[in-house]
């Protein structure tokens, strides 16, 4: 017999009520329509690294999305962990393959799916969210900026697998670390994971499809301009920790066409930056933000 308190089970936590996968199904799973499978699982280490695994065999088709409950090996970007309790956050991962796109363009995905993300969590949760390149979803919290999730592209098979990690219903004691946060304490209308999962979904197959239709163009599709719009790095001092231990600081001055965050520096040049880790700066010296 189960245990009352396993974190399995539908009565464990009542706030946190479990997902109606039937429901996510028939809300977006339709013809001609991006999803076309949906499945919900109650535990798994990582969902892209499910996804991954049936990305190299025959057979998965573009569309299919893999939502857990709870992840017990979840990773970020920089090989980080994710960890959340159980039902407490939207734990996800899709699976897209753009042919007729470009490879070279594929890298804007992980932005794309920042950008919907972003979209649909500020309509649903009613909370303003923004974007700390290259893909950190940022909330307020007494007027400070909050990591409450994150989002790892990976190159799987014919396409892409994408991960979504998104803090929820934490409350302030189960927040992983300081300057972590959660649509709760940022003061969400909503933390109805349902409603959130629907909008973000709708939202990224609004905005993929956008981008796809453009045959991968961020300028034309409007994904270059959105993304300026709603990322928090720009017009920042910020600090780049670059592969090789190398170390850069300047301030962010734009996002160019292929994703790449375009750092301008104290001696006068401007260097993209594709791949890194940054750190926002109040100023020359700078505390974190």
């Amino acid at each position: 017999m189960t245990p009352p308190d396993a974190a399995d089970n539908r009565w464990s936590d009542l706030d946190r009520p479990p997902l109606n996968a039937a429901a996510l199904r028939r809300a977006l799973v339709r013809p001609q329509g991006l999803w076309n499978s949906l499945d919900v699982v109650g535990r798994t280490g990582s969902t892209n690294s499910d996804l991954a695994a049936r990305a190299a065999g025959p057979g998965l088709a573009e569309g299919t999305v893999l939502i857990a409950e709870e992840q017990t090996a979840g990773r970020g970007r920089l090989d980080r962990s994710w960890s959340a309790p159980p039902r407490s956050g939207l734990f996800l991962s899709v699976y897209l393959a753009p042919s007729g796109v470009p490879a070279e363009r594929w890298g804007w995905l992980p932005l794309l799916a920042g950008v919907a993300a972003a979209t649909g969590l500020a309509r649903s949760a009613g909370v303003d969210m923004s974007l700390k390149w290259p893909n950190d979803l940022l909330v307020t919290i007494d007027d400070a900026e909050r990591k409450t999730g994150g989002i790892l592209a990976e190159r799987a098979g014919d396409g892409v697998v994408i991960g979504m990690g998104v803090n929820v219903s934490l409350r302030a004691a189960e927040l992983p670390a300081p300057h972590a946060g959660s649509l709760a304490l940022a003061g969400a209308v909503s933390t109805d994971r349902e409603t959130l999962l629907r909008a973000v979904l709708r939202s990224l197959e609004q905005w993929y499809g956008r981008w796809r239709d453009a045959e991968g163009d961020a300028a034309s599709s409007g994904l270059q301009a959105a993304y300026a719009a709603g990322c928090a790095t720009l017009d920042r001092t910020v600090r780049a920790e670059l592969p090789g231990d190398r170390t850069l600081v300047g301030e962010a001055v734009a996002v160019d066409g292929d994703g790449r965050l375009v750092l301008a520096t104290g001696d006068g040049l401007q260097e993209p930056v594709a791949a890194g880790d940054i750190v926002h700066l109040r100023g020359a010296q700078g505390g974190l933000t």
